[in-house]
């Protein structure tokens, strides 16, 4: 078997990790990764009542005007980091909870400072859905 070498023999060609292993999933797949793992945690025990919301990843938000208060939008010194369309988006009927990628990965200094500030956001936009407060969705430990 020959093994491919790049055309000055220096080197195997191809991709350093494997696909499908977690080393080779690109920044918007753990991302997204990171959104359902805050949906799921937050489907355990509000399943029935978040049923109806759609949730999505973009990776900016397209012209949010970030002066003016609006309660369905999560904002950090002006920029949103997500947004909850209650009449839902075009092609989608439903409400949408909409979470944007490069604005917290700007924000959140390591993996896990980012994992906590997509849930945090998840939160309050899905307790804004539901009329309630978000530490009733996740109450302080």
């Amino acid at each position: 078997m020959q093994t491919r070498r790049d055309r000055r023999g220096r080197g195997v060609r191809g991709h350093l990790a494997p696909i499908g292993v977690p080393l080779h999933r690109t920044r918007g797949e753990a991302f997204d990764e990171l959104v359902m793992d805050a949906v799921d945690e937050l489907e355990d025990h509000w399943a029935t009542e978040l049923a109806a919301v759609e949730f999505a990843v973009e990776d900016v938000p397209a012209g949010v005007d970030g002066d003016e208060f609006d309660p369905d939008v999560v904002l950090d010194r002006g920029v949103p980091l997500g947004r909850l369309y209650r009449d839902g988006l075009p092609g989608i009927d439903r409400p949408v909870i909409v979470v944007y990628r490069r604005p917290i990965e700007a924000r959140a200094s390591d993996p896990d400072d980012r994992a906590d500030l997509v849930f945090m956001v998840v939160v309050d936009l899905a307790a804004e859905f539901l009329g309630r407060d978000a530490d009733e969705l996740d109450p302080p430990r």
